[in-house]
């Protein structure tokens, strides 16, 4: 029992470590960028765009390099479906979100595309069998991001009006900027230190979790993991439902979704395709998780393209279709055991 806790242990000082390393990054590279005169909407759709998905790319590209492909396929797909059922669920609980704001049935379509395409990749059509994403499908995936990036950039010209590139360019609000040089250097060694540390901590950590549990290393990719990098998109929207301020929650969420796919799955496969031979897709995510993980990117283009507001009712359907895939997931993996 003691070894089991000191992995979850481990597991949640990763988590913590990371997501702290990511916030750092972010505020010292947008300082660097401002001090040097770069124009806030390329800071927003690069630095920040890439650095608030940097923690689940630096776990995914650790955890395909040190042999546990599973936590990084588990992270995106489970992060995801945590993001569309449980961070928007959680804040509808509290008030009413608006689906009707510019850009965000355009996003909704993007990102649901992206999943079909991610499902495509993770299987080998040749052998009729899950495979692997390669160098080259992430190169593709890599690619798509860069595109995605100019798309917004080309929008935003013309409008700031999409909720993903007002909250991405707003970078005057963003608070405790470094101001000094030395501010700046700090922030900057702190992010670049704490993010491998705390991802190799979450490897660690899962890895041997899931072999003292007697599951596979996907189920706590697409719980624990998933649900711990998930925690700052929660606690933002749940802040903005108080504030009743919820309207820019949907395009966040589903602005993170589309990054997780072609960002976090290109740079992993990239890397994974050029040192680990690819990311090596177990045949568990096919029974049930990416079938989730596309049925809420079509879920939440049905909500937005319906127009109505996500309420306390759709809310509850939310969370309690998470809780039914968590069960499912965990009801497999024990019958599987």
């Amino acid at each position: 029992m003691t070894a089991t806790l000191l992995d979850v242990l481990l597991l949640v000082v990763g988590i913590i470590i990371i997501l702290f390393g990511g916030d750092y990054l972010v505020r010292g590279a947008t300082a660097v960028a401002r001090r040097t005169g770069v124009p806030s909407l390329l800071i927003g759709l690069t630095i920040v765009a890439f650095g608030t998905s940097a923690p689940e790319m630096v776990v995914s590209v650790f955890a395909s390099l040190a042999g546990s492909p599973g936590l990084a396929v588990g992270n995106i797909v489970g992060s995801n479906i945590a993001n569309i059922f449980l961070v928007l669920g959680v804040p509808a609980l509290i008030a009413a979100m608006g689906t009707a704001a510019k850009g965000v049935r355009t996003n909704a379509l993007i990102a649901l595309g992206a999943a079909l395409l991610f499902i495509v990749l993770c299987w080998d059509w040749q052998a009729g069998a899950p495979g692997a994403i390669s160098l080259l499908e992430g190169a593709i995936l890599t690619a798509l991001i860069i595109a995605y990036i100019v798309y917004l950039g080309v929008v935003a010209v013309g409008s700031r009006e999409d909720p993903l590139i007002a909250e991405l360019t707003n970078i005057d609000s963003m608070e405790g900027l470094p101001k000094s040089v030395l501010g700046i250097a700090f922030s900057l060694i702190v992010g670049l230190v704490a993010l491998p540390i705390g991802a190799n901590l979450i490897v660690e950590g899962g890895a041997s979790l899931a072999v003292r549990l007697g599951i596979s290393e996907a189920v706590v990719g697409l719980t624990l993991l998933a649900v711990g990098t998930s925690l700052p998109e929660l606690a933002t929207s749940v802040v903005a439902a108080v504030r009743r301020q919820a309207d820019m929650a949907i395009g966040n969420v589903i602005g993170s979704n589309i990054f997780n796919i072609f960002a976090v799955g290109g740079i992993t496969g990239l890397a994974a395709g050029g040192f680990a031979g690819g990311v090596t897709i177990d045949a568990s995510f096919f029974q049930l998780d990416l079938w989730v993980f596309l049925g809420s990117a079509i879920f939440i283009t049905l909500l937005v393209f319906s127009r109505r507001p996500i309420g306390r009712m759709t809310g509850a359907i939310m969370l309690l279709a998470y809780a039914a895939y968590i069960a499912a997931l965990l009801y497999l993996t024990m019958g599987a055991a």
